[in-house]
């Protein structure tokens, strides 16, 4: 899976290279997602936060994706804490907790009237990355319990997971301030996953632009922006087939839900002088037969302007 991951990011490396344009590669945008119950249900449990960044670069941005593979580069960092429903004393059969870092190479691109978007991730998992650690301290900072040492004891150990990621999309203009995107999406390393879904945006912003998927809640949050000012509202939701995944592994005794379901809404907004955000809410479905219910994070993403 090593050599499969770097022969991923060899070839969008080498696509990128070979390219006949004669105009020079230039940063084109930066977005970040971050997301935590804390402004969802308040449980701090489960997939309880994590952040996603994105760096793009490409040899200009013409409001949609170039039809060459390799001509569109993001850089894309991510980071995961994920909880059993209790940190301190964890109900049987609760999921592990479970630290996860990645590192990823990513390229957007037209193909026909599909959107794609593929790439490849090396996930970091366990005690290597510190955010057991992180975690504690900001706890003990908020004065709030951090993880017992069972806990950390029995989180998922350290490792490395190559993870190819693959989303093809197709838009689709109902009106001139809606438009619809069903996609589908492949995981395939940290975890397997098959998934089908669409997102209905109403406003300009986001026309022309690009857009990231978050991999936790399915936002997408705006790493290249062209909209000077204005709103969109977001709705969506999506559905997985789930086969394997190393935050919940068949060796301790874990099943997966059948399927997993997320719901999302959200609002973007940005000012006349610069100023940007985004507030989103997601209810995630049950990710293994012996999880209690859903629950329900919000993202935030605030650019601010002085």
């Amino acid at each position: 899976m090593i050599r499969l991951f770097a022969a991923a990011c060899c070839a969008i490396i080498v696509m990128a290279g070979t390219s006949t344009h004669a105009q020079e590669r230039e940063r084109l945008g930066y977005g970040r997602l971050v997301t935590n119950d804390i402004f969802g249900d308040m449980q701090d449990r489960w997939r309880t936060g994590s952040i996603a960044s994105s760096r793009v670069w490409g040899r200009g941005w013409n409001g949609a994706p170039p039809e060459r593979f390799g001509d569109i580069l993001e850089l894309r960092f991510g980071g995961e804490i994920i909880a059993p429903n209790d940190a301190i004393t964890p109900a049987p059969g609760d999921r592990p907790y479970a630290g996860a870092l990645s590192v990823g190479l990513h390229t957007h691109f037209r193909t026909g009237a599909l959107d794609m978007a593929v790439g490849a991730d090396m996930v970091v998992t366990g005690p290597q990355t510190g955010l057991d650690g992180f975690q504690d301290a900001l706890h003990s900072l908020l004065g709030v319990s951090g993880t017992s040492a069972g806990v950390r004891a029995a989180q998922i150990p350290d490792g490395l997971h190559p993870t190819l990621v693959v989303e093809a999309g197709h838009v689709v203009s109902l009106s001139e301030r809606a438009r619809l995107r069903p996609f589908v999406e492949g995981r395939a390393g940290v975890e397997n996953i098959l998934r089908a879904g669409a997102d209905l945006t109403i406003g300009q912003m986001g026309r022309g632009e690009l857009l990231v998927r978050d991999p936790v809640t399915g936002q997408r949050y705006r790493a290249i922006r062209q909209v000077d000012a204005g709103y969109s509202f977001v709705v969506g939701g999506d559905i997985a087939k789930v086969s394997d995944s190393v935050y919940l592994p068949a060796s301790r005794g874990y099943r997966l839900t059948d399927r997993r379901e997320r719901v999302r809404a959200g609002v973007h907004w940005q000012g006349e002088s610069g100023q940007s955000a985004y507030y989103g809410l997601t209810w995630l479905g049950r990710e293994f037969k012996a999880q209690s219910g859903g629950q329900l994070v919000g993202s935030l993403r605030l650019k601010l302007a002085f």
